[in-house]
C-alpha cells in the first residue's frame, strides 16, 4: 500500500515553482489500485460539507467499513458534528506546541474516535499569519510521518473547502492523492459556481494525464426548485443523494447530533448514500462556462439577461474629464 500513494514531502517548493512555469505532463499515470478509497470532499464554505460527512462517514462505520475523516479546512468544523460540538486539536496546532517542547507528535494527539470513525483536522494558520494551502501542505507532511501509508482503511474522506483555488487545497486533484471527488451543493448559484470550478480543475488536470474524477454531487437543503439537479445533468454528474431542506435536520445539526445512523429516520437515506459513495465510478465532467452557468437559473433572480455597457475614458475621469484637442485637420470649403 505505500507505493501506490504518492509522496508528499518537498510539495511546497514544487507548487511554488510550478506558479512559474506552464503546466507539463508530469502527472502520475496508472489506475489507482490501492483497496482504500480515497475521496476528496469540495464544496463553497458553509453549504454543509461537514454535516454530511459526519453523518456519512458513522453510518459507513456502522455498515462495518473502517473510515478515516480528514478535515482540510482551516475553520477546524469538520469534526465538530461527530464530536459532539467540542473541538479537537488539530495537526498544525499540536505540532507548534509540540516542536517548542522539543516532543514528537503521536497519533492519539491529534486523532480521535467514535461511533467506529477515526477523524483528525489538519487546521491551519492563525488570521493573517499565514497560507492556508501551505498548512495544508505541511499536514499531509506531518500524516506521512505518523505513518499514513500504512494505514488500514476503507475509506478516507477528505474534506476541503471549495472556494479556494490555490495548489494546497487542490492537492488531491493535481496530485492523484484521491481516486474521485464527490461535490456538496445546493439550489444557489455560488454554490454551484463552487462546484463548476471543481468540475474545470478536474477537466483540466485529466488533459494532463490525471486519474482523478468527478463520482456525483450531494445536494444540501434541497428546496425542490431543481438547479442542482440540472447542474449535475448539464456536467455528466450523477446525483448521490438529495438532503432535504428539513426543520428536523437543521435543528439535529445545530444541536450536534448525528443523524447519520441506524437509530434515526434519516439513517436510510445516508445508507443509501454511502452505497452511492462506495460504486460510483470516477467520471470526466464537462464543466460549464459562465453563461451555461447562469443559464440554470431564471434571468429576474441573477441578472442573467444584463448586457455589459462599456465605460468611456470621460466616464472615468469625472469631474477631472477636459475636451481633448482633435488632431483632425478641417478644410474650409473652397
Amino acid at each position: 500500500m505505500k507505493d501506490e500513494i504518492p509522496n508528499l514531502k518537498d510539495f511546497d517548493q514544487r507548487l511554488r515553482d510550478e506558479a512559474h512555469e506552464e503546466p507539463t505532463l508530469e502527472v502520475p499515470q496508472g489506475e489507482p489500485t490501492s483497496k482504500t478509497q480515497i475521496i476528496a470532499i469540495y464544496g463553497k464554505g458553509g453549504i454543509g460539507k461537514s454535516f454530511t460527512l459526519a453523518n456519512l462517514s458513522h453510518m459507513m462505520a456502522e455498515m462495518g467499513k473502517r473510515v478515516l475523516l480528514i478535515g482540510c479546512d482551516p475553520k477546524s468544523d469538520t469534526t465538530s458534528l461527530l464530536f459532539g460540538g467540542k473541538a479537537c486539536p488539530t495537526i498544525i496546532e499540536t505540532s507548534a506546541k509540540k516542536k517548542l517542547s522539543g516532543e514528537e507528535v503521536a497519533i492519539g494527539d491529534v486523532c480521535f474516535k467514535r461511533g467506529g470513525v477515526f477523524a483528525m483536522e489538519l487546521g491551519g494558520p492563525e488570521v493573517g499569519r499565514g497560507c492556508g494551502g501551505r498548512g495544508i501542505i505541511h499536514g499531509f507532511e506531518l500524516l506521512e510521518k505518523l505513518g499514513f501509508h500504512d494505514w488500514d482503511f476503507d475509506y478516507v474522506l477528505l474534506d476541503f473547502l471549495g472556494d479556494v483555488v490555490c495548489g494546497g487545497f487542490g492537492l488531491p486533484i493535481a496530485r492523484d492523492m484521491a481516486q474521485k471527488v464527490i461535490l456538496v451543493g445546493s439550489n444557489d448559484l455560488q454554490s454551484l459556481y463552487v462546484a463548476n470550478n471543481v468540475c474545470s480543475a478536474v477537466e483540466y488536470f485529466r488533459k494532463l494525464g490525471g486519474n482523478v474524477g468527478v463520482a456525483g454531487l450531494v445536494i444540501n437543503k434541497d428546496d425542490g426548485t431543481g438547479e442542482a439537479q440540472a447542474f449535475a445533468e448539464a456536467v455528466n454528474i450523477p446525483v448521490l443523494a438529495a438532503i432535504p431542506q428539513d426543520d428536523d435536520l437543521r435543528k439535529k445539526s445545530a444541536n450536534y447530533q448525528i443523524v447519520g445512523t441506524n437509530e434515526s429516520q434519516w439513517g436510510p437515506m445516508f445508507e443509501g448514500l454511502a452505497e452511492a459513495v462506495g460504486v460510483a465510478p470516477p467520471v470526466r465532467p464537462t464543466p460549464l462556462d459562465q453563461d451555461g452557468l447562469l443559464g440554470l437559473f431564471d434571468a429576474k433572480d441573477t441578472g442573467g439577461d444584463y448586457q455589459l455597457v462599456p465605460a468611456t475614458d470621460v466616464d472615468m475621469r469625472g469631474k477631472n474629464a477636459k475636451p481633448k484637442e482633435s488632431l483632425e485637420v478641417i478644410y474650409d470649403d473652397a
